[in-house]
């Protein structure tokens, strides 16, 4: 019996459509599963979460309770200003000898307080004593002068000379040399100390320019507290 070629491709094609049906209940069972999987890792992310906010809420009501303990101490404490009042002064013991009402001492003795007042002034006295006797400092200052003769001819020897006759309580004279200064002339460089108290560096000038025939002019080159 002879079958068409209609007839044998139907059930090739039954098969295939089968196979599919198939291929797509399994694609749509994997799929629903990993849903399954995402859905479940997200809710333990979440308890984890939840846990973790519980956690921080407990600790931060027993900090709470903590801080709201010491409050509450504070608040029972005495104020600062209370504290002096509860210091009583001493009392000075009564004295009785020999149970005579007589030798009481109720408010203390005059004389001790005599005593101790004597012993002050006695002190004040001797420190007052001691300060004067140690020196007091004195200020002095190193100074530096150039001195200038007029020209070339000038005596610088004579020149020196006439710079170190000046004399005053609180000067001090020091070393001294030459250094040229240019056309064959050189200036006397000359160091003084002095107390600043006693000599001044005007008053100083004003007493070496006196010798006009030698000297031209005086600059203080340094100057420096000692």
């Amino acid at each position: 019996m002879m079958l068409s070629c209609r007839t044998l491709l139907n059930p090739l094609g039954k098969c295939r459509q089968a196979k599919g049906r198939q291929q797509k209940r399994r694609h749509r069972n994997s799929s629903s599963h990993a849903g399954d999987q995402e859905l479940v890792s997200r809710m333990k992310s979440l308890e984890l979460e939840n846990q973790t906010l519980h956690k921080v809420v407990v600790e931060m009501r027993a900090t709470l309770q903590k801080l709201e303990s010491r409050v509450a101490v504070l608040e029972k404490s005495p104020t600062p200003a209370a504290i002096p009042a509860a210091k009583v002064a001493p009392v000075k013991q009564e004295k009785v000898i020999n149970g005579d009402d007589d030798d009481i001492d109720l408010f203390g003795s005059d004389e001790e307080d005599e005593e101790a007042e004597r012993i002050k002034q006695e002190r004040l006295e001797a420190y007052a004593a001691k300060k004067a006797k140690k020196p007091a400092l004195i200020a002095k200052s190193s100074i530096l002068l150039d001195v200038k003769p007029w020209d070339d001819e000038t005596d610088m020897a004579k020149l020196e000379e006439c710079v170190r006759s000046v004399q005053m309580d609180g000067l001090l004279w020091g070393a001294s040399k030459l250094v040229p200064v240019g056309y064959g002339i050189k200036k006397l460089q000359i160091s003084c100390v002095v107390e600043d108290d006693k000599v001044g560096t005007d008053i100083l000038e004003e007493e070496i320019t006196k010798f006009e025939d030698y000297i031209q002019s005086v600059d203080v080159a340094a100057f420096n507290k000692i």
